[in-house]
């Protein structure tokens, strides 16, 4: 056995074994300690592909390891978050149905992550947000809700239509058309790589001055200041 060509898919492991241990977080409404371990897992996925590429070992077992890793960690996993936040808040009463519209979430990562592995067109950046980066979105509205006082952020993260609405345009997101452009800076230029650069000090700033609250903000400007890039791109043609 080549050693060196299972290390990426060791790290792939470990984002899978880092999502399985979020799936129990999360059903324990520990949902602090279950977005601790999404960023485990998104961390680790990020490094099985880097040594892929590293040691130059990437192969079709990776790509389909890979894959069944995120459709844990970024699928099932903020599925499973928004499911509880609605039973949680879900007006209808305990048995209603309702709550299992957050599992939507899980549909979308899912038919993202197949149809990424045969689009050709995102080698370098994405068409539609990355599954690990939605899961991130999603598993930091609970402690968004927790940690926030704002009488407004509260009720809105405590109303189960706010949810649901979430809930389809995650789902959408993820598998909409749209180009977003590459977080890779392969050699440093302020005037090729001014959204990246512009786009990473607004991030910091963010995380500094708002911590969790942050990252779903983050997220939601990376998705429109690729809608800004776009068309800037379309009118200087």
């Amino acid at each position: 056995m080549n050693i060196k060509a299972q290390i990426p898919n060791m790290f792939t492991m470990l984002n899978l074994f880092s999502g399985c241990v979020a799936l129990v977080f999360v059903a324990e409404f520990n949902f602090e300690l279950a977005f601790y371990f999404v960023c485990l897992g998104i961390f680790f996925d990020f490094f099985d592909g880097f040594f892929a590429r590293k040691f130059d070992v990437a192969g079709p077992l990776g790509v389909q390891l890979d894959s069944l890793a995120d459709m844990v960690t970024s699928g099932v996993v903020p599925g499973f978050v928004m499911f509880q936040m609605m039973r949680d808040n879900d007006s209808f009463g305990a048995l209603s149905l309702f709550p299992y519209f957050g599992f939507v979430i899980t549909l979308g990562a899912c038919y993202r992550l197949a149809k990424f592995n045969i689009d050709t067109r995102q080698s370098d950046s994405f068409i539609g947000l990355p599954t690990p980066a939605n899961a991130l979105f999603i598993t930091s509205l609970p402690l968004v809700f927790k940690n926030y006082t704002n009488n407004s952020i509260v009720e809105l993260l405590h109303n189960e239509w706010f949810l649901l609405m979430i809930t389809f345009i995650s789902a959408y997101i993820m598998n909409a058309e749209i180009p977003l452009f590459s977080l890779k800076i392969k050699n440093f230029s302020v005037a090729k790589y001014k959204f990246q650069l512009f786009f990473l000090l607004f991030s910091v700033l963010l995380l500094v001055f708002l911590q969790i609250l942050a990252v779903p903000l983050i997220i939601i400007s990376y998705v429109l200041l690729s809608v800004v890039n776009n068309l800037i791109s379309k009118e200087s043609k």
